[in-house]
């Protein structure tokens, strides 16, 4: 009978949500938009999947509160942010539409309590750190273009649509009465919240001290309200002395499995610690010299990187939207725009609070367990911090453009894209550390600290699962270094061979940067196809980091009262 129960589900499901179209053509698109179905089936309870143990599926999450110190702040800087965190959650708002449909439709149908809170933490009924596998009875698979695309929509008639705008970041494709497709700006579909968050980031700029603050959350509020970025992403950039950042708006396309195009809205509000950034600021200087270091060809390398970046650690008080789904990021290099980015760098935040809290809940645990005693006195918080920093600045490392006329290497390797540059940064960031210890740049501990501590690091990112751009990035790097004998593995334990690392890491860097730069979309899909796969030994050992109940990633406590506001 249950059986019988969740085939009717999963049927209703597919006909309720397949891309219906709108009522009318005489309503505004925002109007569209909220009687647009999305994903999900109204009016059902939904219970969980009795194959799922979602109580333990749960436990895999610690729970960290953000906060940090904010008394050195002035008091206006203390009224900016409350504006800053309200903005934040507008944008989590959206980003539910995006990835799923109405947040409050689909967690008023879950009655059981556990679940609906492990479908918040996963924005929707799939389990992001297991492959997307649902939870929720009679659901299905994922749709590849979450909420972006009508479900229905074949990759033919995306083809066929002849509107240049599809491909934008930040668009949405909707279906006509007629069933034909049309193209929808986010500032269209989502009017009444992107006013309101531009209105408050106005709020903020007027109360800003700081010149570049203020600069750009007045550009960044044009830049919602008329879906062209580029222009605030350079006020960003120039933003040097606030001791308030913050991230905000449609920037990743992890969400977009379909194209890997569209961008899911997201914000970080961010408090910046002084004494660590001071201790990065040099780093940045040094890019354009480790970009000629590369270890491959010259002309994947001939794009000379911006040079007016900078490193700056931060305490985040708040995430939202996309980067709150699923796995935490510990690390931001943005922005995302090529052309931003060969003029004038990127900008890398450390977020210290939530890296510190992934060490000490997870990695730690993870090392004593699986990597050799002779070996664990190497990982170290420092080498973690440094690892995570140089994965970030490795982003603007490489090429941008295709060699042979194919647009940017995102435009050419499409949905591959996300997760082969993921594995470039993890390369890079090691083979940054160890150029700077060797020209003598970092002096505090030494360059095995970094290898043991990344080895640890793979098993962390590799137990996001294969739905996530870092699991693949870090199972494919794991594979090549299997293959090329950069560990040794005895009684369940791993051993860090350095020459054997230094080598695996040089020889798979350079063939990344070369398919990047070639553009060779069916190279780079057969790589991560063949090599991002968990072999049966290390999905053995991770199961022992399962039943030793190691976490796999946190859950935030955060807002105005983790603060004191």
């Amino acid at each position: 009978m249950l059986r019988n129960a969740i085939s009717i589900l999963a049927v209703s499901i597919l006909l309720l949500t397949s891309g219906c179209a709108v009522k009318s053509t005489d309503n505004s698109e925002e109007e569209m938009e909220k009687n647009y179905k999305g994903v999900i089936m109204e009016n059902a309870t939904l219970i969980p999947d009795p194959a799922v143990d979602v109580k333990q599926r749960l436990s895999i999450y610690a729970p960290y509160t953000l906060t940090t110190d904010i008394s050195s702040l002035s008091d206006n800087e203390k009224k900016i942010i409350p504006l800053l965190l309200d903005v934040a959650a507008i944008m989590d708002g959206i980003f539910w539409k995006q990835t799923l449909g109405d947040k409050n439709t689909f967690l008023s149908q879950i009655n059981d309590e556990t679940t609906r809170k492990f479908a918040e933490i996963n924005y929707g009924p799939w389990d992001r750190l297991n492959g997307n596998k649902p939870f929720i009875a009679g659901i299905g698979s994922k749709p590849l273009g979450a909420n972006f695309y009508p479900i229905d929509m074949t990759k033919k008639e995306f083809e066929a649509l002849a509107d240049t705008n599809k491909t934008s970041m930040y668009t949405l494709i909707r279906r006509n009465e007629d069933s034909t497709l049309r193209v929808v700006w986010y500032h269209e579909a989502y009017a009444s919240e992107i006013q309101k968050a531009a209105d408050l980031l106005k709020q903020a700029a007027e109360l800003a001290d700081d010149a570049g603050l203020k600069s750009y959350l007045t550009l960044r509020a044009e830049a919602l309200l008329t879906d062209k970025y580029q222009e605030s992403d350079f006020a960003w950039m120039d933003m040097k002395t606030s001791n308030i950042d913050f991230v905000v708006g449609p920037i990743e396309n992890y969400e977009d499995a379909l194209f890997g195009t569209k961008a899911a809205q997201e914000a970080y509000v961010l408090i910046k610690d002084v004494e660590w950034s001071n201790r990065l600021a040099h780093f940045a200087s040094l890019l354009p010299e480790l970009q000629k270091s590369l270890p491959v060809d010259q002309k994947y390398k001939s794009e000379v990187p911006g040079s007016d970046a900078d490193l700056n650690a931060y305490d985040v008080v708040y995430y939202a939207g996309d980067c709150n789904a699923g796995s935490k990021t510990i690390a931001i290099n943005l922005p995302n725009d090529e052309e931003v980015q060969l003029k004038k760098g990127s900008r890398k935040l450390q977020l210290k609070n939530a890296m510190k809290a992934k060490f000490d809940q997870i990695l730690v645990p993870i090392s004593n367990e699986l990597i050799d005693e002779s070996q664990r006195n190497y990982v170290k918080f420092d080498a973690f911090f440094a690892n995570t920093m140089f994965h970030e600045v490795a982003h603007g490392l490489g090429i941008k453009n295709t060699l042979n006329g194919q647009g940017t290497v995102r435009e050419a390797l499409k949905e591959q894209y996300s997760a082969i540059e993921e594995a470039k940064a993890d390369l890079l960031g090691l083979y940054m550390v160890t150029k700077l210890f060797e020209m003598g740049e970092i002096k505090e501990g030494e360059v095995m600290d970094n290898y043991v501590t990344f080895m640890a690091g793979i098993f962390r990112s590799v137990r996001f699962g294969a739905a996530s751009a870092h699991g693949k990035a870090n199972m494919l790097t794991f594979s090549y270094f299997a293959d090329n004998n950069a560990f040794e593995y005895a009684n369940g334990t791993y051993k860090v061979n350095f020459n054997n690392m230094k080598t695996a890491l040089e020889n798979l860097s350079g063939m990344i940067l070369t398919m990047q730069g070639d553009g060779d979309y069916g190279a780079v899909k057969n790589l991560i196809e063949t090599k991002s796969v968990i072999p049966a030994n290390l999905q053995a050992d991770l199961d022992r980091l399962k039943d030793a109940g190691i976490p796999v990633d946190i859950v935030f406590n955060q807002g105005k009262s983790a603060i004191g506001l």
